[in-house]
């Protein structure tokens, strides 16, 4: 009892259950044989896959004998993260596809290549954390074009390629909590840009897109988002130097962060529910705060505006 009371009182400070220790302490609860799934003869696509989350997640199901692509922005760190796979995992199936998520024209190369192939898990795990405002080519703002219409455009582009049954998973952050769903200014037009807002509103817009792509995929593909907890990546080094320095001894390392979007891939569907946010292999609420939580208008108005972002490009 008393060991329970601590438990749920270390998880409710955030802190002590975002970081490694928290990881350590749900991991004592998981089932070790969730780790033995094989997954040959399975297609696994993951973005941003050279480096942080995305490496780890994509060495792991490798390991785990699929065929796994790795969607990269940059050619030259695909090709290096192929190389160290393939040598762990001990096959040559192991691709490197070069998309830029922030650019919807890439986007769409990428789906057309893809035309032959049938795909099993769809990882959503690439990411920017920007400090400047930046815009595409497509007028969008990047972290928005990253993380949203990117993704949504892949996603509605694949229907046609994914099994019975695929996954599609959304590799959130914790930092969504702290944000309510505002599309009325997307591009930071009318206000001055925050690099940390903009990565977390899109955050929680993956979120929300993912329990609408849940309902409209139905049985066709599992569908889940989930957050990594707090994870000692180059990215988190590069765009959140002060949070690093403060909690870098704290931090979960890449595999721990990977560890839900992999077993969300594995487990079976029978444990798992569509629709749903996932930490640490739990489900999770998706707000801690009231004022955080969204409309059934915002939530069509995301739709809407994803479509409308992505239109020309279907």
């Amino acid at each position: 009892m008393l060991k329970s009371i601590v438990h749920h009182l270390l998880d409710r400070s955030i802190y002590y259950a975002f970081d490694a220790t928290g990881f350590d302490r749900h991991a004592a609860a998981f089932d070790p044989d969730d780790g033995a799934v094989d997954l040959s003869g399975k297609v696994c696509l993951v973005t941003g896959a050279n480096s942080g989350i995305g490496k780890a997640t994509a060495l792991s199901l490798a390991r785990s004998n699929a065929t796994v692509l790795l969607l990269c922005r940059s050619e030259a760190r695909g090709l290096e993260a192929k190389r160290l796979i393939q040598a762990e995992a001990g096959h040559d199936r192991v691709h490197v596809e070069v998309v830029d998520m922030a650019r919807l024209r890439s986007v769409c190369d990428l789906a057309d290549r893809l035309q032959g192939e049938r795909i099993d898990v769809l990882i959503h795990n690439a990411g920017a954390l920007l400090s400047t405002r930046t815009m595409t080519e497509d007028g969008l703002e990047t972290t928005w074009a990253t993380h949203v219409a990117g993704p949504f455009l892949l996603t509605k582009r694949l229907i046609p390629r994914l099994a019975t049954g695929a996954r599609v998973i959304f590799v959130s952050s914790g930092g969504m909590y702290t944000q309510r769903l505002d599309l009325t200014d997307v591009a930071w037009h009318e206000r001055p840009f925050d690099g940390v807002v903009a990565y977390a509103q899109a955050k929680r817009a993956q979120v929300i897109l993912s329990e609408l792509w849940a309902e409209r995929l139905g049985d066709r593909a599992l569908v889940a988002a989930m957050h990594p907890g707090w994870v000692n990546t180059p990215g988190v080094e590069q765009a959140l130097p002060r949070f690093y320095r403060f909690t870098r001894n704290r931090l979960r390392t890449p595999a721990q962060g990977a560890d839900t979007v992999i077993w969300l891939a594995k487990a079976p569907a029978a444990r798992l529910e569509s629709g749903r946010f996932w930490f640490d292999r739990k489900v999770a609420s998706t707000h801690l705060m009231k004022r955080t939580k969204e409309t059934e208008s915002d939530r069509l108005g995301l739709w809407k505006l994803c479509e409308e972002m992505t239109v020309d490009k279907s």
